[in-house]
């Protein structure tokens, strides 16, 4: 149900605090893209957007004025307004990010036979994980797991996360010389330790734990998991009966909670920053500027993709039809009779992008890997990304809109781009223009120790994406039209 008019909170008047400590309560608890997801829908559902479904037809679901959401695979989300002076063709202002994050995923088969006293879990790497921050860390455990229901035979998706930690990866000590340095063999070295079984000493029977499980059938999931993590799993659910778990995805995730950080409790500390940050601030900042009366003459649009850390081949990742099915279907609902390709065009030759995913900022103990006059600093404001040989959407003329954009918001851009002797990542933002024709734009907030297991922003990083972003949404139309 739409929430009762109230009074527009301008980008230039948002205090970047107010949005600390949402944040860290955010990331603290919700440690999975599922849970991220749901948190997000939550969110916006008590703003007054209104839940789609890709299996209908939306032309007789959306209205100018109108806000919504839809969720795909139930790890990625797309929400967008409907300005209440829109009409199709006019453009679509975008802000895209991601929500997955370095983790270690359970293997199919996640049992393990007993080492040494020790009972451990099987566990894969998910883009960069398992390097070697991941050692001696509190590893927790949660996902989505499927449960079918004994009266009715359907199959439900639940939410789960352990409330402990379960696990730990520990490390050997520098006693042992040089196997104790380096990187760490992922298959051999980084199986996390989650018991203790020392029954083999005391004279119980040890069953063969490699006879081969097969996939299929009532109970036949549970008997290829440890026996005391499906245990606990269907604890924390309330399942009485195993054999009802058909299956599950599950991964591990740091469970210390994210926390001020400094004397002056200038930043914060925690895990999953990359890039849960960007997808809070574009988020809150759609809320913040769909309000009720909205009459512009656009669509305001965030898209949270999924698979961006393995190349978003998937389709829930950016390189999907994911966003362009979601504009193509904006512009059939309001176009009537003209919709087709050619209002289609029109629409993405009217919009911006804006690709936000977190950088780097500058480490002060590696002054000398960065380039000179191109070192974000926390709590500054976005970064725009740029990069010589296109890894990135950034140009000439996107960087002067968005600079037009923050002046109005009251906000500091500053820029980042990678060294010649050094290799740049990157995002969603080239493989997302190119599939649109799209202008666009990388800019997004920096943070220390990118890809380690916790990382570091400056505790206004999140508000002042918020408020740049809500200014992005809010000046679009009078700032495109500055441009000729």
């Amino acid at each position: 149900m739409p929430t009762s008019p109230r009074q527009r909170t301008t980008a230039s008047s948002m205090k970047p605090e107010d949005f600390t400590q949402p944040f860290l309560d955010f990331i603290s608890a919700n440690p999975t893209v599922f849970h991220t997801v749901a948190y997000f829908s939550s969110l916006l559902e008590t703003h007054g957007f209104s839940k789609l479904s890709e299996r209908d037809l939306w032309a007789d679901k959306l209205e100018k004025g109108g806000k919504y959401f839809f969720e795909r695979n139930g790890s990625g989300l797309i929400a967008f307004s409907v300005g209440g002076n829109y009409k199709a063709g006019n453009g679509a202002a975008i802000i895209a990010s991601h929500i997955d994050a370095l983790t270690g995923k359970l293997k199919p088969v996640s049992t393990k036979p007993t080492r040494a006293g020790f009972q451990q879990l099987g566990v894969a790497p998910y883009a960069g994980a398992l390097n070697q921050t991941w050692f001696d860390r509190d590893l927790g455990v949660g996902g989505r797991v499927f449960v079918k229901d004994a009266e009715t035979g359907k199959i439900e998706t639940k939410l789960v996360q352990l409330g402990w930690p379960i696990a730990r990866i520990p490390t050997l000590a520098p006693h042992f010389g040089i196997p104790a340095e380096g990187q760490a063999n992922k298959e051999t070295r980084m199986i996390p330790v989650i018991g203790l079984d020392n029954s083999d000493i005391f004279g119980a029977k040890v069953e063969d734990q490699w006879k081969p499980s097969l996939l299929g059938g009532a109970g036949t999931f549970a008997a290829t998991q440890p026996p005391g993590l499906v245990k606990a799993i269907a604890g924390e659910m309330g399942v009485k009966d195993l054999g009802s778990i058909v299956n599950w995805e599950l991964e591990m995730f740091d469970t210390q909670s994210a926390q001020l950080l400094g004397l002056g409790k200038e930043m914060i500390s925690a895990a999953r920053i990359d890039d849960k940050l960007c997808s809070f601030s574009a988020l809150n900042a759609l809320i913040a500027s769909s309000i009720e009366g909205d009459d512009s003459g656009i669509i305001k649009v965030v898209g949270l993709f999924d698979d961006e850390e393995v190349g978003s081949l998937l389709r829930q990742g950016a390189r999907s039809n994911f966003l362009p099915s979601t504009i193509e279907r904006i512009v059939e609902a309001f176009g009537g009779s003209k919709a087709g390709p050619g209002l289609l065009a029109q629409t993405y030759a009217n919009g911006f992008l804006i690709s936000a995913d977190v950088t780097h900022s500058v480490n002060p103990n590696y002054l000398d890997m960065y380039l000179e006059n191109h070192m974000p600093r926390l709590n500054v404001g976005i970064s725009v990304q740029a990069d010589s040989n296109a890894h990135m959407t950034t140009d000439g003329f996107s960087t002067a809109f968005l600079q037009r954009v923050a002046e109005k918001s009251d906000s500091v851009l500053q820029v980042f781009q990678i060294r010649n002797d050094s290799r740049s990542g990157g995002t969603v933002g080239p493989m997302l223009s190119s599939a649109m024709g799209m202008r666009a734009i990388d800019a997004g907030l920096p943070q220390l120790s990118m890809h380690s297991i916790r990382a570091t922003t400056g505790s206004l990083d999140p508000g002042l994406g918020v408020k740049l972003f809500t200014g992005f949404f809010d000046h679009f139309e009078e700032v495109d039209a500055e441009f000729v």
